[in-house]
């Protein structure tokens, strides 16, 4: 695909978002008609309908849409750092080294704030992502090593959650909801939280996008053309847990779309690095929002996790990619 085709698919896949942010500001227990939506986000009055748009149900997609798309080039991130093709924030136990202090913090450390939570996510994240990339050799062993050690470093950080969510009392039922992952009652002030660590890890990407080329190379390749991998590959993991660590704390951990965003926007064939990590991202974001959508919508006034929607939009469609033959699980050089 060339850069004008390549230009053309993130515009569209931006206006979906758009339209699917719109359509999202109509469901609800008070379902609003498109006329009333489109009157209150002109001409924002202070009624219901007013309050209904702008302090629930806007953020909240619009967490969705950022969300989508950070986690989106997070797994974009880890699979080009580790030339991997199942790496992503929740295999390799980046997800789950987020979560679990942070639950840990909100149980026996009430009065922290919850400004700090994602510098704790970050910590997390990222020594959980070390320990899976030591198990898998640098991250440059074969697939199975990756994805055995995320799940055994995952399972262990599970079963710490799990155990500290039984200590929590009455406090267990909102956490295991906000592990599911969802937007349920976010607001502008969760959306500021998470926006600074999506731009970073975006941003980053897009400003080292030759960096990311040359990580599809071999290592002896990339150091032959003067990367210095013992600078860069820390660097990387850093952009890519930033936004994991931005997201965990609003969202919880939200799974798949790490994963499979980075492989659509492949099959797509974008022209160079910057279209590819722009490509993911809207992906993400799409991903992200409808799945919000509907678990909104699917069994009104109640609400089914995000998290959930996503393995199911998900799973099908990464099935589909392996039956194929899009997935190459070969050892790496």
């Amino acid at each position: 695909m060339d850069a004008r085709r390549s230009g053309i698919t993130i515009g569209l896949i931006v206006c979906a978002i758009l339209l699917v942010i719109l359509l999202g500001l109509m469901p609800g227990a008070k379902t609003l008609s498109l006329h009333d939506v489109l009157r209150v986000l002109w001409a924002p009055d202070g009624k219901v309908e007013s309050i209904l748009v702008w302090t629930l149900r806007l953020p909240r997609s619009l967490a969705a849409a950022v969300a989508g798309a950070g986690l989106a080039i997070s797994g974009y991130l880890l699979q080009a750092l580790t030339r991997n093709p199942l790496a992503d924030p929740g295999i390799t136990g980046a997800t789950a080294g987020a979560v679990a202090p942070i639950v840990a913090c909100f149980v026996f450390l009430p009065w922290l704030s919850s400004a700090s939570y994602p510098f704790i996510g970050l910590a997390g994240g990222l020594a959980a992502a070390a320990v899976t990339f030591w198990v898998a050799r640098g991250g440059n062993g074969r697939p199975l090593h990756l994805a055995l050690g995320g799940i055994s470093v995952s399972l262990f950080l599970g079963a710490i959650t799990i155990y500290v969510l039984l200590l929590a009392g009455p406090q267990s039922t909102a956490l295991l909801f906000w592990l599911s992952g969802g937007f349920q009652g976010r607001s502008w002030a969760h959306l500021a939280h998470m926006i600074p660590w999506v731009v970073l890890g975006v941003a980053g990407a897009l400003a080292l996008h030759r960096v990311v080329a040359m990580f599809a190379l071999s290592d002896h390749a990339a150091a032959g053309m003067g990367l210095q991998l013992n600078v860069w590959k820390p660097v990387l993991l850093i952009l890519a847990i930033c936004p994991v660590a931005g997201v965990a704390p609003v969202a919880g951990p939200v799974a798949f779309v790490g994963l499979a965003a980075p492989h659509i926007a492949r099959l797509l064939k974008p022209r160079g690095a910057i279209l590819e990590i722009a490509l993911t991202a809207a992906i993400g974001a799409l991903v992200v929002t409808c799945a919000d959508l509907a678990g909104r919508t699917i069994a009104i006034p109640k609400e089914l996790p995000v998290g959930i929607i996503t393995a199911l939009l998900g799973g099908p469609i990464f099935i589909y990619l392996i039956q194929r033959g899009r997935l190459d699980f070969k050892a790496q050089p």
